[in-house]
Protein backbone atom coordinates (compact mmCIF):
# COMPACT_ATOMS: atom_id res chain seq x y z
CA UNK A 1 0.00 0.00 0.00
CA UNK A 2 1.48 3.35 -1.31
CA UNK A 3 1.93 6.09 1.31
CA UNK A 4 -0.44 8.13 -1.01
CA UNK A 5 -3.11 5.82 -0.42
CA UNK A 6 -2.25 4.93 3.06
CA UNK A 7 -3.01 8.63 3.82
CA UNK A 8 -6.16 8.68 1.57
CA UNK A 9 -7.16 5.50 3.66
CA UNK A 10 -6.23 6.48 7.24
CA UNK A 11 -5.32 9.90 7.43
CA UNK A 12 -3.84 11.23 10.30
CA UNK A 13 -5.92 13.97 12.34
CA UNK A 14 -6.19 15.00 15.66
CA UNK A 15 -8.67 14.28 17.42
CA UNK A 16 -10.11 17.83 18.45
CA UNK A 17 -9.64 20.99 16.82
CA UNK A 18 -9.84 24.23 18.19
CA UNK A 19 -12.76 26.54 16.21
CA UNK A 20 -11.65 29.94 15.58
CA UNK A 21 -15.46 31.21 15.21
CA UNK A 22 -16.62 30.00 18.47
CA UNK A 23 -13.31 29.64 20.53
CA UNK A 24 -14.42 25.79 21.67
CA UNK A 25 -12.80 22.30 21.10
CA UNK A 26 -14.97 20.31 18.40
CA UNK A 27 -14.36 16.85 16.63
CA UNK A 28 -12.20 16.68 14.06
CA UNK A 29 -14.61 15.64 11.25
CA UNK A 30 -15.05 16.78 7.93
CA UNK A 31 -15.42 15.47 4.76
CA UNK A 32 -12.41 13.75 3.88
CA UNK A 33 -13.80 11.23 6.83
CA UNK A 34 -17.09 10.82 5.00
CA UNK A 35 -15.37 9.66 1.97
CA UNK A 36 -12.45 7.38 3.74
CA UNK A 37 -15.30 5.48 5.10
CA UNK A 38 -17.45 4.96 1.38
CA UNK A 39 -13.92 3.60 0.72
CA UNK A 40 -13.44 1.34 3.74
CA UNK A 41 -16.77 0.22 4.11
CA UNK A 42 -17.05 -1.35 0.75
CA UNK A 43 -13.30 -2.67 1.26
CA UNK A 44 -14.18 -4.52 4.67
CA UNK A 45 -16.61 -6.74 3.11
CA UNK A 46 -14.92 -7.61 0.01
CA UNK A 47 -12.17 -8.91 3.20
CA UNK A 48 -14.51 -10.69 5.00
CA UNK A 49 -15.58 -12.24 1.69
CA UNK A 50 -12.23 -12.97 0.87
CA UNK A 51 -12.35 -17.18 1.99
CA UNK A 52 -15.06 -17.54 -0.13
CA UNK A 53 -14.32 -15.36 -3.33
CA UNK A 54 -10.74 -17.58 -3.33
CA UNK A 55 -12.98 -20.91 -3.18
CA UNK A 56 -15.49 -19.78 -5.87
CA UNK A 57 -12.60 -18.55 -7.93
CA UNK A 58 -10.33 -21.74 -7.67
CA UNK A 59 -13.95 -23.88 -8.56
CA UNK A 60 -14.56 -21.78 -11.41
CA UNK A 61 -10.84 -22.05 -12.73
CA UNK A 62 -10.53 -25.78 -12.27
CA UNK A 63 -13.80 -26.42 -13.76
CA UNK A 64 -12.60 -24.75 -17.07
CA UNK A 65 -9.04 -26.35 -16.60
CA UNK A 66 -10.46 -29.77 -16.03
CA UNK A 67 -13.91 -31.79 -17.21
CA UNK A 68 -13.83 -34.42 -14.00
CA UNK A 69 -13.75 -31.75 -11.44
CA UNK A 70 -17.58 -31.12 -11.05
CA UNK A 71 -18.25 -35.34 -11.78
CA UNK A 72 -20.41 -36.81 -8.95
CA UNK A 73 -17.10 -38.84 -8.27
CA UNK A 74 -14.69 -36.11 -8.01
CA UNK A 75 -17.20 -34.48 -5.74
CA UNK A 76 -17.89 -37.11 -3.48
CA UNK A 77 -14.33 -37.69 -3.04
CA UNK A 78 -13.30 -33.94 -1.98
CA UNK A 79 -16.35 -34.12 0.55
CA UNK A 80 -13.99 -37.47 2.37
CA UNK A 81 -10.68 -35.74 1.95
CA UNK A 82 -11.93 -32.48 2.96
CA UNK A 83 -13.76 -33.84 6.17
CA UNK A 84 -10.63 -34.76 8.61
CA UNK A 85 -8.99 -31.47 7.71
CA UNK A 86 -12.46 -29.76 8.61
CA UNK A 87 -13.27 -31.72 11.92
CA UNK A 88 -9.76 -30.95 12.69
CA UNK A 89 -9.86 -27.19 12.25
CA UNK A 90 -13.35 -26.86 14.17
CA UNK A 91 -11.58 -27.92 17.26
CA UNK A 92 -8.75 -25.54 16.39
CA UNK A 93 -10.91 -22.63 15.78
CA UNK A 94 -11.74 -22.74 19.41
CA UNK A 95 -8.37 -22.57 20.34
CA UNK A 96 -6.95 -19.90 18.07
CA UNK A 97 -9.70 -17.85 19.48
CA UNK A 98 -8.63 -17.58 23.07
CA UNK A 99 -4.89 -16.76 21.22
CA UNK A 100 -3.87 -20.52 21.74
CA UNK A 101 -2.81 -23.48 19.23
CA UNK A 102 -2.82 -26.88 19.74
CA UNK A 103 0.19 -28.63 17.62
CA UNK A 104 -0.84 -32.53 19.00
CA UNK A 105 -3.91 -33.47 17.14
CA UNK A 106 -2.15 -34.76 14.11
CA UNK A 107 -0.78 -37.53 16.96
CA UNK A 108 -4.13 -37.76 18.61
CA UNK A 109 -5.28 -38.70 15.04
CA UNK A 110 -2.71 -41.64 15.10
CA UNK A 111 -3.04 -42.86 18.51
CA UNK A 112 -6.76 -42.76 18.24
CA UNK A 113 -6.83 -45.04 15.41
CA UNK A 114 -4.01 -47.79 16.59
CA UNK A 115 -6.27 -47.34 20.26
CA UNK A 116 -9.07 -48.28 18.03
CA UNK A 117 -7.67 -51.20 15.83
CA UNK A 118 -5.91 -52.45 18.88
CA UNK A 119 -9.36 -52.69 21.08
CA UNK A 120 -11.01 -54.56 18.12
CA UNK A 121 -8.41 -57.03 17.73
CA UNK A 122 -8.36 -58.07 20.73
CA UNK A 123 -10.28 -60.52 23.47
CA UNK A 124 -11.96 -57.37 25.78
CA UNK A 125 -13.74 -56.36 22.16
CA UNK A 126 -17.75 -55.82 22.35
CA UNK A 127 -19.17 -53.20 20.06
CA UNK A 128 -18.31 -50.98 17.49
CA UNK A 129 -20.04 -48.20 19.23
CA UNK A 130 -17.81 -48.75 22.62
CA UNK A 131 -14.66 -48.75 20.48
CA UNK A 132 -15.82 -45.85 18.50
CA UNK A 133 -16.32 -43.95 22.02
CA UNK A 134 -12.85 -44.92 23.07
CA UNK A 135 -11.47 -43.61 20.39
CA UNK A 136 -13.27 -40.09 20.90
CA UNK A 137 -12.41 -39.94 24.60
CA UNK A 138 -8.70 -40.58 24.18
CA UNK A 139 -8.77 -37.12 21.64
CA UNK A 140 -10.38 -35.31 25.13
CA UNK A 141 -8.22 -36.80 27.70
CA UNK A 142 -5.04 -35.92 25.25
CA UNK A 143 -6.53 -32.49 25.00
CA UNK A 144 -7.66 -31.97 28.96
CA UNK A 145 -4.34 -32.82 29.67
CA UNK A 146 -2.97 -30.14 27.82
CA UNK A 147 -5.29 -27.41 29.06
CA UNK A 148 -4.36 -28.50 32.50
CA UNK A 149 -0.27 -28.24 31.85
CA UNK A 150 -1.24 -24.67 30.11
CA UNK A 151 -3.64 -23.35 32.92
CA UNK A 152 -2.42 -25.18 36.27
CA UNK A 153 0.79 -25.53 34.97
CA UNK A 154 1.48 -22.27 34.80
CA UNK A 155 2.98 -22.95 31.14
CA UNK A 156 1.57 -20.00 29.71
CA UNK A 157 2.90 -20.79 26.04
CA UNK A 158 0.61 -23.40 24.07
CA UNK A 159 2.93 -23.64 21.37
CA UNK A 160 5.51 -24.92 23.55
CA UNK A 161 3.08 -27.79 25.39
CA UNK A 162 1.32 -29.01 22.47
CA UNK A 163 4.89 -29.57 21.04
CA UNK A 164 5.76 -31.84 23.78
CA UNK A 165 2.31 -33.42 23.67
CA UNK A 166 2.91 -33.81 19.94
CA UNK A 167 5.86 -36.01 20.53
CA UNK A 168 4.68 -37.72 23.74
CA UNK A 169 1.49 -39.08 21.90
CA UNK A 170 2.84 -39.91 18.77
CA UNK A 171 5.69 -42.14 21.05
CA UNK A 172 2.88 -43.73 22.51
CA UNK A 173 1.12 -44.57 19.16
CA UNK A 174 4.26 -45.84 18.20
CA UNK A 175 5.33 -48.12 21.59
CA UNK A 176 1.73 -49.70 21.56
CA UNK A 177 1.54 -50.87 17.96
CA UNK A 178 5.52 -51.42 18.01
CA UNK A 179 5.44 -49.10 15.18
CA UNK A 180 2.85 -51.72 13.13
CA UNK A 181 -0.39 -50.63 11.29
CA UNK A 182 -3.16 -52.65 12.63
CA UNK A 183 -6.07 -53.59 10.32
CA UNK A 184 -9.14 -55.01 13.06
CA UNK A 185 -11.48 -52.33 12.52
CA UNK A 186 -15.34 -52.15 13.27
CA UNK A 187 -17.85 -52.09 11.01
CA UNK A 188 -19.23 -49.44 12.56
CA UNK A 189 -16.07 -47.16 11.95
CA UNK A 190 -15.73 -48.84 8.47
CA UNK A 191 -19.49 -47.58 7.37
CA UNK A 192 -18.54 -44.05 9.31
CA UNK A 193 -15.78 -43.56 7.04
CA UNK A 194 -16.64 -44.85 3.65
CA UNK A 195 -20.48 -44.86 3.35
CA UNK A 196 -23.22 -42.12 2.09
CA UNK A 197 -26.60 -40.53 3.42
CA UNK A 198 -27.74 -40.17 -0.20
CA UNK A 199 -25.65 -38.53 -2.36
CA UNK A 200 -23.48 -37.00 0.94
CA UNK A 201 -20.58 -38.95 2.01
CA UNK A 202 -21.05 -39.69 6.20
CA UNK A 203 -17.89 -37.85 6.78
CA UNK A 204 -19.84 -34.53 5.00
CA UNK A 205 -22.60 -35.26 7.29
CA UNK A 206 -21.21 -35.56 10.26
CA UNK A 207 -18.62 -31.96 9.46
CA UNK A 208 -21.91 -30.14 9.15
CA UNK A 209 -23.45 -31.36 12.30
CA UNK A 210 -20.68 -30.47 14.23
CA UNK A 211 -19.95 -27.09 12.48
CA UNK A 212 -23.93 -26.10 13.17
CA UNK A 213 -22.99 -27.19 16.87
CA UNK A 214 -19.63 -24.98 16.78
CA UNK A 215 -21.33 -22.74 15.51
CA UNK A 216 -24.26 -22.59 18.10
CA UNK A 217 -22.11 -22.79 21.04
CA UNK A 218 -19.71 -20.14 19.58
CA UNK A 219 -22.73 -17.46 18.55
CA UNK A 220 -25.92 -18.35 20.79
CA UNK A 221 -23.90 -19.22 24.47
CA UNK A 222 -22.07 -17.26 27.22
CA UNK A 223 -19.31 -19.61 26.83
CA UNK A 224 -19.06 -18.48 23.12
CA UNK A 225 -19.06 -14.84 24.23
CA UNK A 226 -16.49 -15.47 26.57
CA UNK A 227 -14.10 -17.46 24.32
CA UNK A 228 -14.02 -14.11 22.32
CA UNK A 229 -13.72 -12.02 25.12
CA UNK A 230 -10.80 -14.20 26.20
CA UNK A 231 -9.15 -13.38 23.05
CA UNK A 232 -10.02 -10.13 22.20
CA UNK A 233 -8.26 -9.21 25.99
CA UNK A 234 -7.73 -12.21 28.53
CA UNK A 235 -6.68 -9.84 31.25
CA UNK A 236 -9.86 -7.73 30.81
CA UNK A 237 -11.88 -11.16 30.40
CA UNK A 238 -10.31 -11.81 33.99
CA UNK A 239 -10.91 -8.74 35.66
CA UNK A 240 -14.84 -8.55 34.85
CA UNK A 241 -15.08 -12.59 36.45
CA UNK A 242 -14.92 -14.46 33.37
CA UNK A 243 -13.84 -17.86 34.52
CA UNK A 244 -10.78 -18.27 32.02
CA UNK A 245 -9.01 -20.87 33.43
CA UNK A 246 -11.88 -22.85 32.93
CA UNK A 247 -12.67 -21.63 29.47
CA UNK A 248 -9.14 -22.00 28.43
CA UNK A 249 -9.63 -25.96 29.50
CA UNK A 250 -12.70 -26.37 27.69
CA UNK A 251 -11.35 -25.15 24.22
CA UNK A 252 -8.39 -27.77 24.25
CA UNK A 253 -10.48 -30.62 25.61
CA UNK A 254 -13.33 -29.65 22.85
CA UNK A 255 -9.88 -29.86 20.08
CA UNK A 256 -8.75 -32.78 21.53
CA UNK A 257 -12.35 -34.31 21.24
CA UNK A 258 -12.47 -33.05 17.40
CA UNK A 259 -9.35 -34.78 16.66
CA UNK A 260 -10.15 -38.28 18.53
CA UNK A 261 -13.16 -38.22 15.85
CA UNK A 262 -10.93 -37.26 12.91
CA UNK A 263 -8.74 -40.27 14.12
CA UNK A 264 -11.99 -42.56 13.52
CA UNK A 265 -12.85 -40.66 10.44
CA UNK A 266 -9.23 -42.07 9.12
CA UNK A 267 -9.32 -45.46 10.86
CA UNK A 268 -12.86 -45.96 8.88
CA UNK A 269 -11.49 -44.14 5.19
CA UNK A 270 -8.08 -46.67 5.77
CA UNK A 271 -9.89 -49.92 6.97
CA UNK A 272 -6.47 -49.57 9.44
CA UNK A 273 -4.96 -47.63 12.60
CA UNK A 274 -1.19 -46.87 11.81
CA UNK A 275 1.25 -45.13 14.36
CA UNK A 276 2.29 -42.59 11.37
CA UNK A 277 -1.07 -41.51 10.39
CA UNK A 278 -2.07 -37.86 11.06
CA UNK A 279 1.57 -36.52 10.39
CA UNK A 280 0.79 -33.03 9.41
CA UNK A 281 -2.93 -32.61 9.87
CA UNK A 282 -2.78 -30.41 12.33
CA UNK A 283 -0.68 -27.78 10.15
CA UNK A 284 -3.62 -28.40 7.62
CA UNK A 285 -5.93 -27.77 10.18
CA UNK A 286 -4.30 -24.63 11.26
CA UNK A 287 -3.76 -23.26 8.02
CA UNK A 288 -7.60 -24.00 7.31
CA UNK A 289 -8.24 -21.70 9.83
CA UNK A 290 -6.27 -18.94 9.28
CA UNK A 291 -7.00 -18.84 5.36
CA UNK A 292 -10.89 -19.16 6.51
CA UNK A 293 -9.88 -15.17 8.13
CA UNK A 294 -9.67 -16.38 11.95
CA UNK A 295 -7.24 -13.77 13.42
CA UNK A 296 -4.31 -15.44 14.49
CA UNK A 297 -4.36 -12.87 17.51
CA UNK A 298 -7.62 -14.07 18.79
CA UNK A 299 -11.05 -13.04 19.49
CA UNK A 300 -12.26 -12.87 15.72
CA UNK A 301 -13.10 -15.53 13.81
CA UNK A 302 -16.18 -17.95 12.94
CA UNK A 303 -17.30 -21.40 12.14
CA UNK A 304 -18.12 -21.24 8.33
CA UNK A 305 -15.04 -19.26 7.14
CA UNK A 306 -13.26 -22.36 8.68
CA UNK A 307 -14.85 -24.72 6.11
CA UNK A 308 -14.53 -22.34 3.78
CA UNK A 309 -10.59 -22.47 4.85
CA UNK A 310 -10.76 -26.60 4.69
CA UNK A 311 -12.18 -26.43 1.54
CA UNK A 312 -9.74 -24.48 -0.32
CA UNK A 313 -6.73 -26.64 0.70
CA UNK A 314 -8.79 -29.49 -0.23
CA UNK A 315 -9.82 -28.10 -3.60
CA UNK A 316 -6.19 -26.89 -4.33
CA UNK A 317 -5.32 -30.31 -3.84
CA UNK A 318 -7.83 -32.37 -5.87
CA UNK A 319 -6.99 -29.75 -8.57
CA UNK A 320 -3.35 -30.53 -9.04
CA UNK A 321 -4.65 -34.31 -8.84
CA UNK A 322 -6.56 -33.69 -12.08
CA UNK A 323 -4.25 -31.58 -13.91
CA UNK A 324 -1.34 -34.38 -13.28
CA UNK A 325 0.91 -31.50 -11.73
CA UNK A 326 2.75 -32.00 -8.47
CA UNK A 327 1.66 -32.07 -5.44
CA UNK A 328 4.88 -29.83 -4.29
CA UNK A 329 2.86 -27.16 -5.50
CA UNK A 330 0.33 -28.09 -3.40
CA UNK A 331 2.96 -26.84 -0.43
CA UNK A 332 3.77 -23.70 -2.08
CA UNK A 333 -0.15 -22.61 -3.16
CA UNK A 334 -0.89 -23.24 0.64
CA UNK A 335 2.11 -21.17 2.10
CA UNK A 336 1.46 -18.15 0.24
CA UNK A 337 -1.83 -18.22 0.74
CA UNK A 338 -1.44 -18.53 4.64
CA UNK A 339 1.01 -15.34 4.56
CA UNK A 340 -1.50 -13.60 2.64
CA UNK A 341 -4.23 -14.54 4.95
CA UNK A 342 -2.42 -12.81 7.42
CA UNK A 343 -1.77 -10.04 5.89
CA UNK A 344 -4.84 -9.29 5.13
CA UNK A 345 -5.92 -9.97 8.84
CA UNK A 346 -3.64 -7.15 9.56
CA UNK A 347 -5.36 -4.78 6.77
CA UNK A 348 -8.43 -6.02 7.67
CA UNK A 349 -7.80 -4.28 11.52
CA UNK A 350 -6.51 -1.75 10.44
CA UNK A 351 -9.53 -0.84 8.50
CA UNK A 352 -11.71 -1.62 11.43
CA UNK A 353 -9.99 0.41 13.62
CA UNK A 354 -10.65 3.37 11.15
CA UNK A 355 -14.09 3.17 10.59
CA UNK A 356 -14.70 2.87 14.58
CA UNK A 357 -12.25 6.22 14.65
CA UNK A 358 -14.76 7.74 12.31
CA UNK A 359 -18.06 6.49 13.68
CA UNK A 360 -16.96 7.94 17.25
CA UNK A 361 -16.49 12.04 15.50
CA UNK A 362 -19.16 11.12 13.99
CA UNK A 363 -21.19 10.65 17.82
CA UNK A 364 -19.39 12.99 18.63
Amino acid sequence: MSSSVRERLFPMRDPVTESSAAGHLEPAYDESAVRAAWLLRPALFLLRLGPLLVLLALCVALSFASPYFLTERNVTNLGFQTSIVAVLALGQLLVILTRGIDLSVGSVVALAGVTGAMLAGSDWYGSGGAVLAIMILIGGGVGLCNGLVIVKGRVLNPFIVTLGALSIVRGVALLISDAQTLTSIPNLILNAGTSKVGPLPVPTVLVLSLAVLTWLLTARTQWGRWIYAIGGNPEAARRVGIPVDRVLISVYVLSGLSAGIAGMLVAGRTGAGSPIEGAGLELDAITAVVIGGVSFFGGRGNVWNVLVGALIIGVIGNGLNLLDVTPFWRQVAIGALVVISIELDLVRGMIENRLRSIQALQRA
